[in-house]
């Protein structure tokens, strides 16, 4: 029975101790920041009424709410503090690790780094056709993604229709009458016939109906639609060739740096696979289209490729260069808090005393941003807990000055 009882004050005072210690730590639960204004004080004038949960509503007279059933709060004037900031104690600034920052007039950092991937330069495409209807004699042994040089044959055609008409061009060179030799060479012309065909068949006087198609540039081959037998019609693709004595280099960059870039500009670029190369181009292009789910810009980049090593579907490095930037007005990017319909920051003051200030911003980079119009320089911005200000500001009716401080 004693060892029960023994057992009983020890579980006594160790639920003693458990409501002790919650209430030493429920009594150190007050509220860390205030607004230097007492509650229900007749003696200060009330400049208006509000309720705590729509504190930008403001209203002239005490009553119930509009919006929740519960009573309007009074806000006090304060003829010995400033009633549009908060107070919070040196010690609670402390505990809650707030820090601050001054605003800098620098200039942002010159350049960009963005990542890119190489690709075919769509203006080096040469798509052939069949000048008019014939049979494919022959086809030489190519296959699509060949290498070729300009002037590689891919195909005989055969075109029953310039014989007859080649034939007549050569008695006409036979007769020697020059106003019918024109006419008859620019009918060739119109049949399609190119113009060396024309000139070797002037020079020969032999027919040549057979057409061999060779590629107009040098690139690599894209398509090849013929086979040896078969008919083909006038205009009919053939095949396609896509130059490489240059690619493209397409970099994604955020929509906010889109002023960054400028027609014109130097790009350089490293590629993994030729590493300690740095390759020279400029940007010929900022596509006007954003990413939906990435809300990025695409930047097109142009790069040389006399020696044919650039392949596309690499990817690369890209440092974009920007032009000489002006001064600017600059402040952490961790410091601007954004609600959707406004950009604040949280102004330290003297005596622990913060006040929120709507800003204006423009373009950021490496984690500063750059503000517009609502700060000058000197100006202290907290970096850590301007969040928790916020929400205190806005509880007590705080709406922070809208107007520009340069």
């Amino acid at each position: 029975m004693k060892a029960s009882s023994f057992g009983y004050s020890l579980l006594a005072v160790a639920l003693l101790a458990v409501g002790s210690a919650s209430g030493y730590w429920l009594g150190q639960a007050k509220p860390v920041m205030s607004t230097e204004k007492t509650a229900q004080n007749p003696e200060r004038p009330a400049l208006y009424w509000f309720d705590p949960m729509y504190p930008t509503q403001h209203f002239d007279a005490p009553g119930k709410s509009p919006f929740m059933d519960m009573a309007l709060v009074p806000k006090y004037s304060n003829s010995t503090q400033d009633s549009s900031s908060i107070s919070v104690p040196a010690q609670t600034s402390q505990n809650l690790g707030m820090r601050t920052r001054p605003v800098v007039l620098e200039r942002l950092a010159a350049g960009l780094d963005a990542v890119g991937s190489l690709a075919y330069n769509q203006r080096e495409i040469a798509t052939l056709q069949a000048r008019a209807g014939g049979f494919v004699e022959r086809v030489y042994a190519r296959a699509p993604g060949d290498v070729l040089p300009a002037g590689s044959p891919l195909a005989d055609v055969l075109i029953p229709e310039w014989s007859a008409a080649q034939l007549e061009f050569i008695a006409v060179l036979n007769s020697g009458d020059s106003r019918l030799i024109d006419a008859s060479r620019e009918r060739l012309r119109l049949l399609g016939m190119p113009a060396e065909v024309i000139s070797h068949v002037a020079k020969t006087r032999k027919a040549r109906a057979v057409q061999t198609i060779v590629t107009p540039i040098a690139g690599e081959l894209q398509t090849l639609d013929v086979r040896a037998g078969m008919a083909v019609s006038a205009g009919q693709n053939l095949a396609s060739i896509n130059g490489l004595s240059s690619v493209w280099l397409d970099s994604s960059i955020p929509e906010a740096q889109a002023s960054s870039v400028e027609i014109g500009a130097t790009v350089s670029a490293t590629l993994a696979a030729y590493p300690g190369q740095v390759l020279q181009g400029h940007v010929i292009a900022l596509l006007p289209s954003t990413d939906a789910q990435t809300r990025t810009l695409t930047v097109r980049s142009q790069l040389p490729n006399p020696s044919g090593k650039l392949r596309p579907g690499m990817f690369a490095s890209v440092h974009l260069s920007s032009p000489e930037q002006t001064p600017a007005l600059l402040i952490p990017s961790e410091a601007v808090i954004r609600t959707g319909k406004r950009t604040l920051v949280m102004l330290a003051g003297s005596e622990g005393r913060y006040q929120p200030q709507e800003i204006h911003t423009g373009r950021e980079v490496d984690g500063k941003t750059e503000v517009l119009s609502g700060l000058r320089e000197g100006q202290q911005v907290v970096t850590s807990g301007q969040f928790l200000l916020d929400s205190e500001a806005s509880l007590q009716g705080i709406l922070g000055d809208s107007g520009a401080a340069q």
